[in-house]
């Protein structure tokens, strides 16, 4: 329902303030279609990481790393929520063999979602989610690779306010090192065209 005249005061201060974030410079972002039914009223945006053949920001992609952050808002509260805003981030990734047989990956990879929020000292509550690593192997006329390796991560938390711009960082943050992007202003020449500019 983002974007009508009679939305709450603070679910459009919380849209705003999703869209003051800073991510990453070789991540593109952007509003996408929020899921309908989840709650009274909600918001989405997409990510990727930036490709120099594309500027658009799809709701999937087939690129190295993707992902969405969803705002959900409903007034009455919800038990489960422990509050109003909720947010729910799904966060996909291609990994390479040696990074994919790492058995602590999946842990290794929720501390980045917990310390990202931490760090950035907004509070947070009812944290919870999934990660998981799948190994797949193509057969026959398949085009790609003959094994793939991917890490999918699926959280969602609810935030003591509705100023969320730590929080879309935070979301960043994680998808920028499940991509294996190198820090802000650095350049990594091993990783043909991924970082589009310096912050």
């Amino acid at each position: 329902m983002a974007g009508s005249a009679g939305e709450p005061a603070l679910f459009r201060t919380a849209i705003d303030a999703m869209r003051c974030g800073t991510l990453h410079p070789g991540i593109e972002i952007g509003p996408i279609r929020p899921p309908q039914r989840l709650a009274p009223y909600s918001y989405a945006l997409g990510a990727e990481v930036k490709h120099a053949e594309t500027d658009s920001v799809p709701q999937d992609s087939e690129g190295d790393a993707f992902g969405r952050l969803i705002l959900l808002y409903d007034p009455d509260g919800a038990e489960a929520w422990e509050g109003t805003l909720r947010l729910v981030a799904y966060i996909q990734a291609d990994l390479d063999a040696v990074v994919a047989a790492d058995p602590l990956l999946p842990q290794v990879a929720w501390s980045w979602l917990t310390d990202a929020l931490t760090n950035r000292g907004e509070p947070h509550t009812a944290l919870g989610g999934t990660v998981t690593a799948t190994s797949s192997v193509r057969y026959g006329d398949l085009a790609g690779p003959p094994q793939a390796h991917q890490l999918e991560l699926r959280a969602s938390w609810t935030a003591g306010s509705p100023l969320l711009a730590p929080h879309v960082e935070a979301f960043g943050e994680v998808l920028a090192y499940a991509a294996g992007l190198p820090p802000a202003g650095v350049t990594d020449l091993g990783q043909r065209n991924r970082i589009s500019g310096t912050g």
